[in-house]
């Protein structure tokens, strides 16, 4: 490959990862650019599926109400990396498991096509509780997350 091919694929290269990270940088926000602190939720379901992607996972829990009647939620954590700590990995979040989860709906509050709900706190059936929200996003201060001061 000539020098000039090169740089070329090098700027094209470089482009693609500025790119990259700046839809990543875009993707984060601050907790109240889509969340309402005055609006908690508390979700009693079975976890349907778990997206492990950076900046927030998302875990998805179909939540039975009246009459059987089932909403999908998607329910926005930490990173990945965070849960890890937190102790919650592949295992604990298998599509079956019946969680509660603690947190706050989305502004918008339409469910089209899923209700959202930043989580602060999931429950497992063994009594175990989790944080699992991003600390120093501006959530509101309930005592679930343990990096507040």
């Amino acid at each position: 490959m000539d020098k000039r091919k090169l740089i070329i694929a090098g700027m094209v290269g470089a482009a693609l990862a500025a790119a990259a990270a700046g839809g990543a940088a875009w993707a984060h926000h601050a907790f109240a650019a889509e969340f309402d602190g005055k609006a908690p939720v508390l979700l009693r379901g079975k976890v349907t599926r778990v997206e492990w992607i950076n900046p927030h996972a998302w875990v998805h829990v179909d939540v039975e109400g009246p009459g059987g009647k089932v909403t999908p939620w998607m329910v926005e954590g930490g990173t990945p990396n965070t849960l890890l700590r937190a102790g919650i990995d592949r295992n604990s979040l298998r599509p079956g498991t019946e969680v509660i989860v603690r947190g706050y709906q989305s502004k918008d509050k339409l469910c089209t096509p899923k209700c959202k709900a930043n989580g602060r706190d999931v429950t497992f059936a063994d009594g175990r509780k989790v944080f699992m929200g991003s600390s120093g996003t501006g959530a509101p201060k309930d005592g679930s997350d343990p990096n507040e001061k």
